[in-house]
């Protein structure tokens, strides 16, 4: 038997740090949006052992690589000592805080669990997922998400009224950024590490309300302020795309993606060519239907 899924990403509509927590991690609160934008997974029971490759070069294909972690968690959890083979067609960019090695490690979860006959609830995966990365247990779930704690503690939504018929626009420059990296440097910025609870719930209502005005004036990143700080060609990114034509612009994640908000795909793909024309072509870009 062989499975193919697609794994896709992510954006963070917030991300609102709310302090260091004493177990080192960071409190937040942050809604999800899922982006239909993929990599690509095979899944196949063959052989007496796992198997890992990957179409992307720089990417480990051993224990360092999540979906290797994901598998050999849910083997062990389901008591499975049979062979797997699993291919990643990498199409997304590293780094680039949209959760693509998260989904592919939950996509792993899922197909697995699928193609050994389903033998872990979802509880039970969710619990695997959380243990692996704070964003991996939303990509479990097909809808956008308020997620607490530091991540790891899922409320699933309907899809946003706001959002109906709109478009993103994602670009990544080229270089990816540390979520570590990220955390660490939030020390400098003390407004942005220390946020005012309830934003990402204020938020979520504007949104479901059907007011993407109102709600683009609540849209905010935490970790903005270091990566604007040593990057600021991000902070131009998301000027321009604000100065034409985007309804909003943020970066999402602890970067380096940018992603924009328009009116309907044939405006996201204007912006991306007004993009092009003023940056050029070298860095990864994306349109796609919300």
């Amino acid at each position: 038997m062989r499975l193919e899924k697609k794994s896709p990403c992510k954006v963070n509509l917030i991300l609102n740090i709310l302090g260091r927590r004493p177990d080192g991690f960071h409190e937040l609160e942050t809604v999800m949006q899922p982006v239909n934008i993929c990599d690509e997974m095979t899944f196949e029971r063959a052989g007496t052992s796992l198997q890992l490759t990957c179409s992307h070069p720089e990417l480990p294909t051993d224990a360092k690589n999540l979906v290797h972690r994901a598998a050999t968690a849910f083997l062990a959890a389901a008591k499975i000592s049979d062979g797997v083979k699993i291919h990643l067609k990498k199409n997304l960019p590293l780094a680039g805080g949209i959760g693509g090695g998260s989904a592919n490690a939950a996509v792993t979860f899922s197909a697995l669990n699928e193609l050994f006959g389903s033998p872990l609830p979802l509880g039970k995966l969710h619990e695997l997922a959380a243990a692996l990365g704070s964003d991996v247990p939303f990509f479990l779930y097909d809808k956008p998400a308020l997620a607490t704690g530091r991540g790891e503690k899922i409320q699933t939504l309907e899809d946003f009224s706001a959002l109906k018929g709109k478009a993103f626009f994602l670009v990544h420059p080229g270089f990816g950024i540390s979520t570590p990296w990220s955390y660490q440097n939030l020390a400098r910025f003390p407004e942005a590490l220390n946020g005012q609870a309830g934003r990402a719930q204020k938020l979520v209502s504007l949104l479901q309300a059907g007011d993407l005005t109102a709600a683009s004036a609540e849209i905010y990143n935490s970790l903005e302020a270091p990566a604007f700080d040593k990057f600021p060609v991000l902070e131009l990114y998301k000027e321009f795309l604000r100065e034409n034509g985007a309804l909003m612009a943020h970066m999402s994640g602890s970067g380096s993606t940018t992603f924009a908000i328009a009116e309907n795909l044939d405006d996201a793909d204007a912006l991306a060519e007004k993009f092009k024309s003023q940056f050029g072509d070298r860095s990864w870009t994306a349109t796609v239907a919300i």
